[in-house]
């Protein structure tokens, strides 16, 4: 595995949370590990918790004291992991790569939340200096030491260097079941499954990947917690009561990782006031970018994402809370409800949830599509359901029918085309749609499971009002529009200040 007993078979830059844990992670599958940050307290701490986690493992973890000493421990050609924050300080690490002495051939890996343009811009500016490859990791913390899903891009040479490392420390599923392998024990890794790491493409599709799959992350957090809003306020559930019936949804088909944690959450007492801990939690949410840069994507691509869309609105509506404290004092709510029979709503919630989610996710895969079309990308989205399994935060069983989809028609444009997905929303739609009727009339927002209906509407809508759209268009701006009796791509034009309003074919 080592190529020579004195030197280390990967260096890492950054020793944070998720540089840390990746070195730790590595460690555990048998490679060694020199390890640098600006910190040297962060240097001496990874080390140390090397050293003891593991006895008998000497020298695992070597810390470096600056990145000439990195450069010089590792074996030739190099391969060096980045975990430093997106941005200049990639850029800047690698500038002092290149004053150290990094040669043209050494492979240095950025594992942050990097935005995939900037990605191709670094391929392209390092060229012949160094080989600037990328992997984007999702898992956080325990993800990162036990197990992540690694989405890597770029050179096809510089991924079949680090293949056995990534594939090593990746996390692993069950092929049978698909559910995730987890074993939290440091020194005694996972070995057995399928590893949650494929290349993913050409330079930037691993963080295009990564940030649709944070824009999922974003629509999937928020039904849950729109769950938990409708279950509280129309139903007056406990958040106790609301975590049981999670617990019992996560045993079924809406099992995955987000509604594990939640029922967790939602049981947490608070130390301080004995109260539920969510209760104390202030309602606003933060964001780091990718669920945005999703929205932008969607709509720069022209590929409709309205639930991931919503969802980063509603973390930006939850952080104007003066003016929705003003504002609940004077805007008139719904009048109160007649009598909701419970368990007849939990049932149509957790099927208008599931089918929801099957919106969310065709979003998700449609824009990955549309935009690996227009960059000349292709894409394997069942390698990509596959790697999402395990390891990572939107992690569920749901994403062993996806994988299905693909593998019946690896080109599927749009997961609604899929029978078996087809079949699931024409059953539960009416379910569907009586729960949002009463989220609508119990003045419950719910954002992103009503956009996720009018997303299914709008597919299954032979005819759009478009037409009229296009006719203001033509009307005010001589826009043009095309004809239903004539060829496609015929353009026409009425001429609407004349009084004859001639029509005339462009």
């Amino acid at each position: 595995m080592q190529q020579h007993a004195a030197l280390a078979d990967i260096g890492v830059i950054g020793l944070g949370v998720m540089g840390k844990n990746l070195a730790l992670n590595i460690v555990d599958n048998g490679y060694r590990v020199a390890a640098f940050d600006l910190d040297q307290a962060k240097v001496e701490a990874a080390v140390s918790q090397a050293a003891t986690e593991v006895p008998g493992r000497a020298q695992v973890l070597v810390g470096c004291n600056n990145i000439t000493e990195l450069l010089a421990s590792l074996s030739k050609p190099r391969l060096l992991l980045l975990s430093v924050p997106a941005g200049s300080p990639v850029d800047g690490v690698c500038d002092a790569l290149l004053q150290a002495g990094i040669e043209a051939d050494d492979i240095v890996i950025d594992t942050g939340n990097s935005l995939w343009t900037d990605t191709v811009a670094r391929e392209r500016h390092y060229q012949g200096k160094l080989v600037f490859f990328s992997s984007a990791v999702s898992g956080g913390e325990v993800g990162a030491r036990f197990g992540p899903s690694l989405m890597p891009s770029g050179s096809e040479a510089a991924w079949q260097r680090l293949a056995p490392i990534w594939r090593a420390i990746a996390a692993k599923v069950d092929p049978q079941t698909g559910l995730p392998l987890v074993r939290l024990e440091p020194g005694n890794p996972v070995r057995e499954g399928e590893p949650c790491a494929a290349y993913i493409g050409p330079a930037g599709a691993g963080h295009y990947v990564k940030m649709v799959h944070n824009g999922i992350e974003y629509a999937d957090m928020q039904l849950i917690c729109e769950a938990y809003q409708l279950l509280s306020q129309v139903l007056g559930l406990s958040a106790t009561e609301v975590a049981d019936i999670f617990q019992r949804w996560n045993q079924g088909k809406l099992n995955s990782y987000l509604m594990e944690i939640s029922a967790e959450v939602l049981r947490q007492q608070d130390p301080l006031s004995g109260k539920p801990l969510v209760e104390m939690i202030l309602d606003k949410a933060g964001q780091k970018g990718t669920g945005l840069w999703t929205a932008v994507s969607s709509l720069q691509v022209g590929c409709p994402a309205p639930t991931i869309a919503e969802a980063v609105y509603a973390r930006a509506l939850s952080n104007q809370k003066p003016l929705r404290q003003t504002l609940a004092t004077r805007l008139k709510g719904a009048e109160l409800m007649g009598q909701v029979e419970a368990e007849a709503f939990i049932a149509d919630l957790e099927q208008a949830l599931y089918c929801a989610k099957i919106c969310c996710y065709t979003q998700g895969f449609q824009l990955m599509a549309m935009h690996a079309k227009e960059q000349g990308w292709t894409l394997d989205f069942r390698a990509i359901a596959s790697i999402w399994r395990a390891g990572c935060i939107i992690r569920a069983t749901f994403l062993q029918s996806i994988m299905s989809a693909f593998e019946a028609e690896p080109q599927l444009s749009n997961l609604l085309l899929d029978e078996r997905f087809a079949s699931a929303l024409n059953q539960s739609q009416q379910a569907w749609r009586r729960l949002v009727s009463g989220a609508v009339l119990a003045g419950v927002p719910a954002p992103c499971i009503t956009s996720a209906l009018a997303y299914y509407d709008g597919y299954r809508c032979e005819t759009l009002p478009a037409n009229l759209l296009q006719g203001q268009r033509d009307y005010f701006g001589a826009h043009s529009f095309e004809r239903t009796d004539t060829p496609a791509g015929e353009k026409y034009h009425l001429n609407w200040s004349s009084p004859k309003r001639e029509l005339v074919k462009l």
